[in-house]
């Protein structure tokens, strides 16, 4: 970690992880946690699109793009019938050359392949989280 991630304070802003694996939830809840984000977490499209409901307040959507009942691109799709504005990242262990395209097309503003660099996430999150800059 390096001196501008230790000193971010995100304390008054919330994001929605979507990710159906505990190994990978809890890797961003550990990255995130100094920053003092609020974290909601949905374990598929569908409870993404239901907690955007219930938190409107959200600031952002890290969207892991494989997951059970509804994928991470189907639900984007949804989201951006309802909300335009909300940034985005999608995140997929797989990696393929059009995936980046893909996303982007469903709606995500952002795109990161898995495994999840710390200084990527700092670097993509920053840029939607921190006013002003």
């Amino acid at each position: 970690m390096d001196q501008t991630d230790r000193h971010k304070n995100w304390q008054d802003r919330s994001i929605l992880i979507a990710e159906d694996e505990d190994s990978n939830f809890k890797y961003l809840q550990i990255v995130l946690r100094q920053t003092r984000v609020t974290i909601h977490r949905a374990r598929n499209g569908h409870e993404a699109i239901r907690l955007l409901g219930e938190y409107p307040q959200t600031d952002l959507v890290l969207m892991d793009i494989k997951m059970p009942e509804m994928d991470g691109l189907e639900a984007t799709r949804k989201i951006r019938g309802f909300n335009r504005s909300i940034p985005i990242i999608a995140l997929t262990a797989y990696a393929m050359s059009d995936d980046r395209e893909i996303s982007l097309q469903a709606g995500c503003n952002e795109y990161i392949s898995k495994p999840v660099r710390k200084s990527r996430i700092f670097s993509v999150l920053s840029r939607y989280l921190d006013p002003g800059d």
